[in-house]
């Protein structure tokens, strides 16, 4: 209770958010915590009855904020494009994005991997995000700046094996985001790379393509992060004052030492 009394009086610099991958798991998680501290949010996924059911709860519950849906796949630079240019026509826009979309898929090795799962990683969590990138930073070009959330993972540091190539594209996001800190820093822009360990979301039953008994054996017997908790840190590096940026946020269990290695609850250690 006293955790989220004082996640919830968190004041935020910037107020008006887009947030990718919003239908599910860490985004839908980030949208709820920052709806409840005031902020207006763009919800951007590819499935359309989850993001118009999370708008309805979420204005319903906090009717003095304005939630707006688009319904698009991140790995179509010209649905991007647009998405982008019809914010910038308008008058109310984003000045905070959260480039959260993303997956894993499958755990196999190199030479026994299904090409499909490497193009639909590369395309969604390395194009994907440049696509929202290079569209979206015009609209943080201005005095005012705002705040660019990258979501990558611990494995942008490290690598194991059967995650070759998911590994690669978040070592190529965090690639990208330290570029962003050089290239922006002539206006007030914020970077963050928050990089999570095992989160208890629908990622594993993505990676292992619907296969709830192996997507629950990944967190059996341990205690993983919840989404909640990823939401939780950055709405904090939100509301840090505007001369102060955590660039990175390296987040994992306390069971967690590597991306593989855990210690369960009976004392013994996996991986």
């Amino acid at each position: 209770m006293v955790r989220h009394f004082f996640f919830t009086l968190l004041t935020m610099q910037y107020t008006h958010v887009l947030i990718t991958g919003a239908s599910s798991g860490i985004g839908e998680a980030i949208a709820r915590s920052l709806a409840a501290k005031g902020c207006h949010l763009w919800l951007v996924a590819r499935r359309k009855e989850r993001l118009v059911s999370l708008q309805q709860e979420l204005q319903k519950e906090f009717p003095h904020i304005q939630v707006f849906t688009f319904a698009l796949d991140v790995r179509s630079a010209e649905a991007v494009r647009g998405l982008f240019n019809d914010l910038a026509s308008g008058e109310l826009r984003p000045n905070v994005i959260v480039n959260n979309a993303g997956l894993a898929a499958g755990l196999a090795a190199v030479d026994a991997a299904d090409l499909e799962d490497w193009h639909r990683m590369i395309d969604t969590n390395v194009k994907g995000a440049l696509y929202v990138l290079k569209y979206g930073i015009p609209l943080l070009k201005t005095p005012q700046g705002g705040h660019i959330v990258h979501m990558s993972s611990v494995v942008s540091r490290e690598v194991y094996a059967g995650g070759s190539v998911y590994s690669a594209t978040k070592h190529a996001l965090d690639a990208i985001h330290r570029t962003l800190r050089l290239e922006l820093l002539p206006w007030p822009i914020k970077l963050t790379s928050i990089n999570p360990g095992l989160v208890e979301t629908e990622f594993s039953l993505v990676r292992f393509a619907g296969d709830v008994d192996r997507a629950q054996q990944v967190y059996e017997d341990i205690e993983p992060l919840k989404a909640e908790d990823i939401a939780d840190v950055v709405a904090y590096c939100l509301s840090l004052p505007k001369h102060v940026n955590l660039p990175e946020v390296h987040i994992t269990a306390s069971a967690q030492a590597t991306a593989t290695k855990v210690r369960k609850k009976d004392g013994s250690i996996r991986g």
